[in-house]
């Protein structure tokens, strides 16, 4: 059954620069579950798994537009040190900041007497990214899957306990 909409995603990854690095992987762990045409990945990585069969393995490589955005300086500000609030901060510390498109993540760079350098890029921002990729499962969305607009895990009730570990 090829991937199509309303369908969950089971599959394995490695994510790559575009030099090679390895950025992060899942073979080590559970496979990447994702409702496939709900916006639960990349746009650009959606579109290029769309007709893919288990067992298909592909390597999609996307633009720094198409994964993460360009890199936007305009996103690198100051913040007075009081915005943080008590307690202790550090460079490569992640924060939730409201701003006026809503919630987004930053980054600390430098930090000041009075003064706190943040980035508000998303950390993979301007980079192009090779995501290799293998198509492990693929099945009908359930109705709740759908309403919920993500995978959901599996109910206990109806899975199988082997070594005294539930099974995903």
């Amino acid at each position: 059954m090829p991937i199509s909409p309303q369908q969950v995603v089971s599959l394995h990854y490695i994510l790559r620069t575009a030099d090679g690095a390895t950025l992060d992987s899942s073979l080590d762990r559970e496979p990447m579950d994702y409702l496939h045409g709900h916006d639960n990945i990349l746009a650009a990585l959606e579109s290029a798994l769309e007709g893919c069969d288990v067992g298909d393995k592909r390597i999609v490589s996307l633009t720094a537009a198409e994964g993460f955005g360009e890199r936007d300086e305009a996103l690198v500000q100051y913040f007075g040190r009081d915005a943080f609030g008590p307690g202790e901060i550090g460079v490569g510390m992640r924060f939730q900041a409201r701003t006026p498109e809503g919630q987004r993540s930053v980054t600390v760079l430098e930090i000041g007497e009075r003064q706190v350098k943040v980035d508000a890029n998303h950390p993979l921002a301007g980079q192009a990214l090779d995501w290799d990729v293998e198509i492990l499962d693929i099945r009908d969305a359930t109705r709740a899957e759908l309403s919920a607009g993500h995978p959901l895990g599996l109910d206990v009730s109806h899975t199988e306990i082997e070594d005294k570990k539930v099974r995903r």
